[in-house]
């Protein structure tokens, strides 16, 4: 008998059947961790719970946030029958009959059903409109449950029937306050068992589980049940065993340290330096490591205009659509994204001369103060700003043959150039604007080329 077959004959003995996650799902309201935006003392849905006042819901969120455990807890809690569907392997002729026996308890026993569908998203139109005879009239409360943004995924005639409750993704203490509970409960965990997990083991299976309480509960039974246990009875979980049970080397990264700190520098200067396959890598060791994909997207936006800048201008573009897309898809899909930010951004020409220009100003009415508005720049549209001479002699530079026409803009006392565009990229062109610029008169004309 190998060791899986023996700790499934020793659970199945104790009455301990299916897995760890399925087995330590909470009971109660008060048993669920995380969500608390939702769930504490006050929130709207704990309120609506609570009172046994719900209308129909949809969750959305991430995988291992909850979604399913708290429909069984609402069901639960309500005193509601709890039916489950999925979508991808449910049609039209399943939720009909569900419909029916829906019906017949409501009828007969008076209790309602809580209809919970895992990926209502993949419902297509039609199999969602079938659903909205039986919110409408009560039948079901249905509690439907999508990794997507619902807005886009679930047709409007059902979300205007819902409300729709946003979950988030568990925090470190959060996850080890589950893994906790595992390890100590003897009726569904392991608490019956003498098991000491290093905390370097804990904080790497943590980090593995990337905020999916089921993704942590598994790694721990399969780092528990493939531990051959001491002589004394004791299992000891190492780091060792942790990185071999979930096949992933623990990453030297401390998310509040040197190396978080370190390891951006080096993605950062990476991009700045023109090496695609350097900058990847420090990506890869970010992801690998659990860092917050937004923070890297926010890096990525600032990279693109402290050391693209004009160079290529549509950096700024790319790195503000990756945060944009990121915020949309998600992880693990927003790895290619992120990957193609900062591939674009390592390649694209590099000038930091808008950088430096906006440095450059502010140092300068740092050290001098700032000057006045000259009187022909100032604005005129309200009540007696003409007769104080306001805008008085302002050219209208559209008004000139080549849209620009020779006029004072900054201060009489500031006689100095902030922005020094470089012949690199777009800016070279920028520059050659700049300069044919200065060979228009005042008039508006392009004096004769020397």
């Amino acid at each position: 008998m190998d060791l899986f077959s023996a700790y499934e004959e020793q659970q199945q003995d104790e009455g301990k059947r299916g897995p760890l996650a399925a087995r330590m799902r909470p009971h109660s309201l008060d048993e669920v961790v995380g969500q608390s935006h939702l769930l504490g003392p006050g929130k709207l849905l704990r309120r609506a719970i609570e009172a046994d006042q719900l209308s129909s819901l949809i969750f959305y969120g991430p995988p291992g946030t909850g979604k399913t455990t708290l429909a069984q807890v609402i069901a639960a809690q309500t005193k509601s029958h709890f039916a489950k569907l999925n979508a991808v392997t449910s049609g039209v002729a399943d939720l009909r009959k569900l419909m029916e026996e829906a019906k017949n308890r409501l009828a007969m026993d008076q209790r309602r059903t809580i209809l919970f569908i895992d990926e209502i998203h993949r419902f297509n139109k039609a199999q969602q409109d079938a659903l909205l005879p039986y919110v409408e009239d009560g039948t079901i409360i249905l509690i439907g449950a999508t990794t997507e943004n619902p807005f886009f995924e679930v047709n409007q005639a059902l979300l205007s029937r819902s409300q729709i409750f946003q979950l988030h993704l568990l925090n470190e203490q959060e996850l080890r306050q589950i893994g906790e509970r595992a390890l100590q409960d003897s009726a569904a965990g392991f608490g019956d068992l003498h098991i000491q997990v290093d905390e370097e083991a804990f904080h790497h299976l943590v980090e593995y589980a990337g905020g999916d309480a089921r993704r942590l509960l598994n790694a721990l039974e399969l780092a528990v049940t493939t531990t051959p246990m001491a002589a004394d009875g004791t299992i000891h979980v190492t780091l060792a065993v942790a990185e071999e049970s979930i096949q992933r080397r623990a990453v030297r990264y401390d998310k509040g340290g040197d190396q978080h700190y370190d390891i951006i520098s080096a993605f950062i200067k990476s991009i700045r330096g023109s090496d695609p396959d350097a900058a990847l890598y420090w990506l890869a060791v970010m992801l690998e490591a659990g860092e917050d994909p937004k923070f890297i997207a926010r890096r990525l936006v600032i990279s693109a205009s402290e050391d693209i800048g004009n160079a290529d201008p549509r950096g700024i573009q790319v790195a503000v659509a990756c945060l944009q897309a990121l915020q949309f898809v998600g992880m693990p899909e927003g790895r290619i994204i992120l990957g193609q930010a900062t591939t674009f951004l390592a390649s694209a020409p590099k000038s930091n001369a808008s950088y430096n220009g906006i440095n450059a100003a502010l140092a300068y009415i740092r050290q001098h103060g700032q000057g006045n508005v000259p009187q022909h720049l100032r604005d005129a549209s309200y009540k007696g700003a003409k007769r104080l001479g306001h805008g008085k002699g302002y050219l209208y530079p559209h008004d000139y043959p080549f849209g620009f026409v020779g006029q004072q803009y900054l201060p009489d006392e500031v006689k100095t150039s902030f922005y020094q565009p470089k012949e690199i990229g777009y800016e070279r062109k920028l520059k050659a604007f700049l300069d044919s610029l200065h060979g228009i008169t005042e008039e508006g004309e392009r004096g004769e080329e020397e």
